[in-house]
């Protein structure tokens, strides 16, 4: 058997295999310092048993990417030495990822010298090294030997940083000078573990073994008031009451708050990789902003991390990942991540009402759901990669996070109804999310374990209802969640908190519900909703507004042509002088219907299972 390529003259790549690696724990030492060309250099000392062919891999398949996403194409200047002898390579020609080499007779090691080097500008992938903040990450500074599960290969790791600056990570190590020596471990722990570092750094205890470890482009960035750090505080407290037992022995939230790096939300099990714009603590009360990303990471930490699907619980980073349960693994979580943003005051309830008005009514309008079921959704991050999509709401990109959040609530509200109000979706994630208190043992699930614990719940025809939601095509989006929880989703001429900041923070009008489009401040075109007012009159993304109404495009002016062609009624069009490449064309939007925002509407008295829902639960 073999997990990779191989040619008649070099061997196949083994399986990874769940036994010890035979030569003992590799080194890597990493110095980070250049800072300015962004270029990291690595040495790793490879520990060996016996002569012959070795096969190093670079991770390839990356937990919580669910895709090949590992940057092999920054890896440059790879070198290997055996007692001071260079050793020759070839790199296997149907897996790029690994490297064939043969370990000369006698030698106890291998040392592989290589740089990686980092993005220095957005169109080479995200930057992750500014002046001021830097993110790093194993996988891009390491190989691993192939045949064995990643679990089973120790490593010793420290790394060299800028003169001044701070290290936050889930590993624990000693520092001297600007070099941190980490503890001993295992390849799977060490990947696991990326680094957060800057010349601007705080640390808050929240509790719970929990740390908030903050770098930012500026000491400004860093200053929170002693309300915003105790509203983190009661996310911890909130999610521990949830699941009921921690299941790490301790974890770090790794946030940058900067313009200079790239935005990431990535998940580890005892850390996330939270990366935001600035403003994080200082526009606290302009709107929610991304406070929506701490609570869906730690979320992680039980849901994906802990109890995981057994597709994505592979041995190392070249066996290819299943992603059957994303609906799961993330719907869940973005679910608990808005229901415990509320519970801890992250966001308020208004703010999270209107979040969830915005995720249904995107959800209902993206007419991909006429051919695409939510189950194919979780092949998206392999298929399309991540990149850009002409017509996003027909071809669906990654809804099982958003859709998967609707399904969750679906089924709380299904709980609540079943059962007279005294069950509902925290007594499964209680039961099913259960952990020893300090244990982090991986525990996998799937969609049977997740039948079975519902029922446990509630009896009810749980695969039946899967089926219908998860499996089969469904041109309008169920809202069942939100009808049986007391709400009807409606349609505003005003925008809730949550769009109004989004559109003043990114600059744009989002008319999605309406006209079918999102156009810039600049008038440049970001979306066109396939069918729509829009689409029909031929607009496209890339098009620049020029002119509305024979006036310069200006946003009010947009707005207000959209708003009088409603009140004129009879069909009134607007017309629209359009820049597509070299071409200039006047359009006319055949559309009467207004400006519309969605928004939640309240259908009855008193407090529904939503609000009930929502509710602060210490």
């Amino acid at each position: 058997m073999q997990a990779g390529g191989n040619t008649p003259d070099l061997p196949p790549i083994p399986v990874a295999k769940d036994s010890p690696w035979p030569g003992g724990p590799m080194r890597i030492e990493v110095d980070a310092s250049d800072i300015i060309r962004r270029i990291v250099r690595v040495r790793q000392t490879i520990t060996v048993a016996r002569s012959g062919p070795l096969i190093l891999l670079a991770p390839q398949w990356l937990p919580g990417h669910h895709a090949p996403r590992g940057e092999i194409e920054k890896l440059a200047g790879l070198t290997f030495t055996a007692d001071g002898q260079t050793l020759g390579w070839r790199r296997d020609p149907l897996n790029v990822h690994a490297f064939h080499l043969t370990v000369p007779a006698g030698a106890k090691a291998v040392v592989a010298d290589f740089q990686y080097v980092a993005a220095t500008d957005r169109d080479q992938g995200r930057i992750k090294i500014g002046s001021a903040v830097m993110n790093l990450q194993w996988d891009n500074l390491s190989l691993y030997p192939a045949g064995y599960a990643a679990r089973q290969i120790p490593v010793q790791a420290r790394i060299t940083m800028p003169a001044g600056w701070t290290d936050a990570t889930a590993l624990r190590g000693t520092r001297s000078d600007s070099t941190t020596s980490y503890a001993t471990t295992d390849y799977e722990t060490l990947i696991d573990s990326p680094v957060f570092a800057g010349r601007f750094a705080m640390s808050h205890d929240l509790g719970q073994g929990v740390r908030l470890n903050i770098v930012a482009d500026s000491a400004a960035e860093l200053v929170a008031t002693p309300d915003q750090v105790a509203r983190h505080r009661r996310l911890v407290a909130e999610t521990v009451a949830l699941f009921g037992a921690r299941p790490f022995d301790h974890y770090d939230f790794l946030l940058a708050i900067s313009d200079e790096m790239g935005r990431i939300g990535l998940e580890h099990h005892r850390s996330s990789e939270n990366a935001v714009g600035t403003g994080y603590f200082s526009r606290w009360e302009n709107g929610p902003g991304d406070r929506n990303l701490l609570p869906h990471e730690l979320v992680h930490s039980w849901n994906g991390k802990y109890r995981r699907p057994v597709g994505l619980a592979t041995p190392d980073y070249a066996t290819p990942m299943r992603g059957e349960l994303l609906w799961v693994y993330e719907g869940q979580t973005q679910f608990w991540g808005y229901v415990l943003g509320a519970r801890s005051g992250m966001y308020s309830k208004d703010q999270t009402l209107d979040a969830l008005a915005t995720i249904a009514a995107k959800l209902d309008i993206a007419q991909g759901r006429q051919w695409r079921p939510l189950a194919d959704t979780v092949m998206d991050p392999i298929i399309a990669a991540r990149r850009p999509k002409a017509w996003t709401d027909w071809q669906r990109s990654e809804d099982y996070y958003n859709e998967g959040l609707m399904l969750w609530l679906e089924v709380d509200a299904l709980l609540r109804q079943g059962t007279g109000g005294k069950r509902g979706l925290d007594d499964f994630a209680h039961a099913f999310f259960a952990a020893r208190d300090g244990d982090w043992t991986l525990s996998t699930y799937g969609r049977a374990d997740i039948v079975a614990a519902l029922g446990q719940v509630m009896p009810y025809d749980w695969e039946g209802f899967l089926t219908r939601r998860v499996d089969s095509v469904q041109p309008e989006l169920p809202k069942a969640g939100l009808e049986l929880g007391g709400y009807r989703l409606v349609y505003r001429d005003t925008p809730g908190a949550a769009v109004r900041e989004r559109e003043a923070d990114s600059k744009l009008i989002d008319q999605s519900y309406g006209v079918g489009l999102t156009v810039k401040d600049d008038g440049f075109v970001s979306a066109v909703i396939w069918d729509s007012a829009a689409f029909r009159a031929g607009l496209r993304v890339g098009d620049r507004v020029v002119a509305v109404n024979a006036t310069e495009y200006s946003r009010a002016r947009f707005l207000d042509a959209l708003r009088n062609g409603a009140e004129g009624g009879n069909g009134r069009r607007t017309e629209v002088i359009v820049r597509q490449g070299k071409a200039v064309r006047t359009i006319a939007l055949d559309y009467s219907g207004g400006i519309r925002y969605p928004r939640l509407q309240k259908t009855g008295e008193g407090d529904g299972s939503l609000d009930r829902l929502l509710k602060p639960r210490l």
